[in-house]
C-alpha cells in the first residue's frame, strides 16, 4: 500500500499576527490510528492481484515492468517474488523509480510487514516507513503467504521528512510546505488553489469551521480525493488530525506536536 504523506492546515489571525498554528509540526507516531479496512492480496500462479489497491492491480509477478492506468503517482509496476513469504513491488513514472515496497510474512504466518520507500516528491528524497498488518483470512491453497486479507495495525519508523509540515499565515489564508518540496498557498474561502509538487493532487480548498477547527480538501482534476479535519488544542501545542481518503474509503487519525523553536 502506498504510503500516504501526512498533512495539515492552519488558520490565520487578524493582520497576520502569529497564529497558534505558525511553525513546524511533527506527527506523534504513537498517536496514529489506522483504518480497519482490510487489504486483499493474492499472489498465485505467477500473478499478483491487489483488489483493494487504487487502482486495482492484476499483473504478472515476473519482475518485469507492466503499464498500469489510473494512478497519477506511477505508470508502470513490477512484482518480484523473493520467496514463499515475501514479495518486492516497484513503481515507476517516466522510467524513474518513485516507490518500492517489500512485503514479508512472519514465520507463523500471522503478521505482514511492509517496508516502504516513497520518492515521488519533487525533492526525490525518499520517505521511508514500516507498516504492520495482522492476518484476517488465509489465502487459497498453494498461494504465496502474502495472499489473504490483512488488517493494518501500526505505522512506525517513518522518516522525519514524511511527518513534518511548516505553516506561515498569509492575508486571509495559509502557506504550507513540507521538507519534500510539496506545498500550497491558499485562502480560507473554499475556492481551489494550486498544490505544488504533489503528483496525486493538483488543488486544495480550505475552510475555517471555527477559531480552532479547519477543513482541507485535496482534489485531482476537480474531484475531491482527501479531506482533513484539524482541531488545535487550547494550549496550542497539539493538533488533532482526521484524514479521510475518499478513493479508498479509509480514515486515519493522529496528533501533531508543535516543534519548539
Amino acid at each position: 500500500m502506498r504510503l500516504l504523506l501526512l498533512a495539515a492546515v492552519l488558520w490565520p489571525s487578524t493582520l497576520l499576527a502569529q497564529s497558534p498554528f505558525d511553525g513546524a509540526w511533527v506527527v506523534k507516531l504513537d498517536s496514529v490510528h489506522v483504518s480497519n479496512r482490510p487489504e486483499d492480496y493474492l499472489l498465485q500462479n505467477g500473478t499478483y492481484e491487489c483488489a483493494t489497491c487504487v487502482p486495482r492491480l492484476d499483473v504478472k509477478a515476473d519482475a518485469k515492468d507492466y503499464p498500469v492506468a489510473g494512478s497519477p503517482y506511477f505508470s508502470h509496476i513490477s512484482v518480484r517474488v523473493l520467496d514463499n513469504n515475501s514479495v518486492e513491488i516497484t513503481e515507476k513514472k517516466s522510467g524513474k523509480i518513485v516507490y518500492s515496497e517489500t512485503d514479508t510474512v512472519s514465520p507463523d504466518g500471522n503478521t505482514l510487514t511492509q517496508k516502504i520507500s516513497d520518492s515521488a516528491a519533487p525533492s526525490g528524497q525518499p520517505v521511508t516507513a514500516e507498516e504492520t498488518y495482522t492476518r484476517l483470512k488465509q489465502g487459497p491453497a498453494g498461494s504465496n503467504e502474502v495472499s489473504g486479507l490483512w488488517r493494518a495495525e501500526s505505522i512506525k519508523n517513518i522518516s522525519e521528512n514524511g511527518i513534518t509540515v511548516t505553516y506561515h499565515s498569509i492575508p486571509g489564508g495559509l502557506q504550507a510546505l513540507n521538507p519534500n518540496g510539496e506545498g500550497y498557498s491558499a485562502k480560507f474561502d473554499g475556492k481551489d488553489y494550486p498544490i505544488k509538487g504533489d503528483p496525486a493532487h493538483d488543488t486544495v480548498a480550505l475552510k475555517r469551521i471555527n477559531a480552532r477547527t479547519i477543513e482541507e480538501t485535496d482534489k485531482q482534476e476537480g474531484a475531491a480525493h482527501y479531506k482533513l479535519r484539524l482541531v488545535v488544542s487550547p494550549a496550542g501545542r497539539t493538533l488533532r488530525v482526521t484524514e479521510t481518503d475518499y478513493e479508498r474509503g479509509t480514515r486515519v487519525t493522529y496528533t501533531m506536536e508543535k516543534r519548539a523553536q
